[in-house]
């Protein structure tokens, strides 16, 4: 069955958890005992209806403030297809986070309060998404309850929303607007009977519209390997397979490869997946693939299409989203895992910091906890890589402090 990851964004009290939790009940997905629960500590809080929001805080600390801290997945199912949810915390403190959960989805979105319109959280959230290239975003506008379910304000907010989109610089970008009331399950999952003026699909009518092949990336083929495989059998005895996943584009058995860093060539022998064979593999695919030739692979090392080798670079420039209390700054050392291949790495420059309404701060000096900025990095050894816009898997990296092993950033090259 298609599997769907979805991120949501939003300012604090906009109603993420309670709209993920409408879509749980709504499709049934939500268990009779943790309705139970629900029903009884709704009732405990003096409320006289069901709180969906205790369906996904899951700390806690979250329902005791009743917002969300930390990112919490949270999966369900329709007869259509999967879907896996990071709910992610809005608030500025937790920038990291979001930028944590969406880093892995294929679509967003973004709640805002029908009250409030566009506000400075907003501008992050959407920043954050075209930093990331999320293709697919939802614009929900909930709330819409209690501003009477009023046309004028939905299409208010789309103007303030159109002013922030015309300064991204991705095209690809595709918004949907969607009035909704989360509370009530208006436009959730089945259509609003109190906003007739709105003739679009629900939320969850789009979401199943949504195909996996609307998320394919039109890059090349990166295999980054794992582990080797030598099977200590008499069967296979003098079998070697290098077991990764395959990301970018497909590979095919006799397909010319090159090894790097060491640059050795070879053809594809077999494509394995446990006891089965495939003449190909597509992008996404965790596989096992055996060489031609006996030569010298590695974990750390990647395998690419001969005529499709990245560049190989020893300095990197690239947004870096920082996570680490103890501040960015140039001189400091860390290591940079790029996929399965970890470098020493040092701070030459912070270039600038990027505020959420698309403009940058440059002649700065540091990045603090939940900043983004541009970064210069050095590196001692080389790196093959890809601007994260022609690959988003072999175009990002993350940086571990050397002292504490904490990831202290996550950094996507330009």
């Amino acid at each position: 069955m298609e599997v769907l990851k979805i991120a949501t964004a939003g300012s604090v009290d906009d109603g993420k958890s309670t709209l993920i939790g409408r879509l749980l009940y709504d499709t049934k997905s939500l268990t009779s005992d943790k309705l139970e629960a629900i029903d009884r500590v709704s009732k405990k809080n003096g409320l006289d209806y069901l709180d969906f929001s205790l369906a996904t805080d899951g700390l806690v600390a979250e329902r005791e403030q009743g917002i969300t801290i930390d990112v919490a997945h949270i999966y369900f199912s329709t007869p259509k297809k999967s879907y896996i949810i990071a709910d992610t915390p809005g608030h500025i403190e937790y920038t990291r986070n979001m930028v944590t959960g969406a880093s892995t989805s294929q679509a967003s979105i973004i709640l805002i309060d029908a009250r409030k319109g566009v506000i400075e959280q907003t501008y992050r959230h959407f920043f954050i998404n075209n930093l990331l290239r999320v293709k697919e975003v939802i614009v929900a506008i909930n709330k819409m309850d209690l501003v009477n379910y009023s046309e004028d304000v939905f299409n208010n907010i789309i103007k303030e929303f159109d002013e922030l989109r015309s300064k991204s610089d991705f095209q690809d970008q595709k918004l949907t607007f969607i009035p909704v009331s989360a509370l009530w399950g208006e436009n959730i999952a089945e259509k609003s009977t109190a906003m007739s003026w709105y003739q679009g699909q629900t939320i969850l009518e789009h979401l199943e519209d949504l195909k996996a092949e609307d998320f394919a990336e039109e890059s090349q083929a990166r295999f980054s390997v794992q582990t080797v495989i030598r099977p200590k059998t008499e069967e296979f005895h003098d079998y070697r397979g290098y077991a990764g996943k395959i990301n970018g584009n497909s590979l095919r058995v006799g397909d010319e490869v090159t090894v790097l860093p060491s640059l050795t060539t070879s053809k594809i022998k077999d494509i394995h997946f446990f006891e089965d064979t495939f003449d190909e593999a597509p992008a996404g695919s965790s596989v096992t693939i055996s060489l031609a030739d006996d030569i010298n692979v590695a974990r750390g090392d990647m395998l690419v299409k001969t005529n499709e080798v990245p560049k190989e670079t020893k300095v990197v420039d690239a947004m870096v989203c920082w996570m680490d209390n103890r501040p960015l700054v140039p001189g400091k050392k860390y290591v940079l895992q790029h996929n399965t291949n970890g470098v020493l790495a040092k701070v030459d420059k912070v270039e600038s910091h990027v505020d959420a309404n698309f403009g940058a701060e440059e002649n700065v000096t540091s990045l603090s906890l939940n900043d983004i900025g541009s970064v210069k990095i050095k590196l001692s050894k080389p790196i093959y890589a890809d601007s994260y816009i022609e690959n988003r898997t072999n175009g990002r990296f993350i940086l571990v402090d050397t002292q504490t092993n904490t990831t202290a950033g996550v950094g996507f090259i330009k």
